[in-house]
């Protein structure tokens, strides 16, 4: 981190995507999107286009990946928006992805996400959503560092969530071996992991030029809550508190992500937890807004990224 001050920008929770990257060029730069064919992935991967960047949907659909890159060439006029396929829980499709990319990388959105499913594993045994959230995502910006690296002032911006304020990381029992699962506390777990990620990252890469911010985009209504009912859903919205919770719209929902990976305010910048277009106060008990001390903890940071290094070896 370049400096302790926490950064404030012009715009607020009703900005959109576009209106954030607006007279930002970026031209000759590559992007990534992670879960780039639905949500805030689409207008994620659609802003980034729109200002001129090569922009890659790494999806594990890829008939809904390439139906998502023509409706963005045909809004955006630009043509390159490709299509990769990815599957965060699996090692083999991110390590085939990893090998599949050649050239340097600006800018990384560590999009995708999959959010209170019943109780899944991975072939490894690893709970899905730790899998997915976080080690995938993991296995894929540590696999792209060369990239990062080589593009010079590259960018990384790890997709958190205020569910992150339901649980830190369990180190004893990641998995859910011991404990009972319950849904919320494992995308809580993997939510505060996106965000360790990032502290730690930004603590190991900035020689390298990578900065690495997390971000929580908002309540948006997208196919993220594929496993939730519509009750749950409001329940969801409700918890979330603050000062009169609403849905964003997606174009709302990807604003903070594109300022994290495109603004000049951000030169430098890492380690940092931002939503609503802002960096976030530290979270008080009782308001479902800001960063959970645990979050942000630099002796868990340094812990889950050991961990997973060891858990994916």
């Amino acid at each position: 981190m370049t400096s302790s001050a926490r950064i404030t920008t012009p715009f607020t929770a009703e900005s959109t995507a576009a209106e954030v990257v607006a007279g930002i060029d970026l031209t000759g730069r590559r992007a990534i999107v992670t879960g780039g064919a639905s949500g805030i992935g689409v207008e994620t991967a659609r802003a980034l286009a729109g200002a001129g960047a090569e922009v890659t949907l790494a999806v594990r659909n890829e008939e809904a990946g390439r139906r998502t890159a023509d409706d963005i060439i045909g809004t955006t006029g630009n043509k390159q928006v490709l299509v990769a396929p990815l599957d965060l829980a699996d090692r083999a499709s991110v390590a085939a992805f990893v090998a599949a990319w050649d050239g340097p990388l600006h800018i990384l959105v560590n999009n995708a996400g999959v959010m209170a499913s019943p109780e899944m594993r991975t072939p490894e045994g690893w709970e899905l959503q730790f899998a997915t959230n976080h080690l995938g995502h993991f296995a894929l910006a540590t696999g792209l560092h060369g990239a990062l690296a080589a593009a010079g002032g590259a960018r990384v911006v790890s997709v958190s969530s205020r569910a992150h304020l339901n649980s830190p990381v369990v180190f004893e029992d990641i998995h859910f071996r011991e404990r009972p699962y319950d849904p919320w506390l494992a995308y809580g777990q993997s939510k505060t992991a996106n965000v360790l990620f990032a502290v730690e990252a930004a603590k190991r890469w900035p020689g390298d030029g990578i900065t690495v911010n997390a971000v929580m985009p908002g309540a948006i209504r997208s196919n993220l809550q594929r496993y939730l009912t519509d009750e749950e859903l409001e329940r969801m919205l409700a918890r979330m508190g603050g000062d009169g919770p609403s849905w964003k719209t997606p174009e709302q929902g990807a604003a903070t992500s594109v300022l994290v990976a495109t603004s000049p305010l951000l030169d430098g910048v890492g380690g940092r937890y931002f939503e609503d277009c802002q960096e976030a106060e530290p979270s008080v008990p009782g308001i479902r807004r800001g960063v959970a001390a645990y979050a942000v903890a630099p002796e868990a940071a340094e812990r889950l990224w050991q961990v997973s290094v060891d858990t994916l070896a």
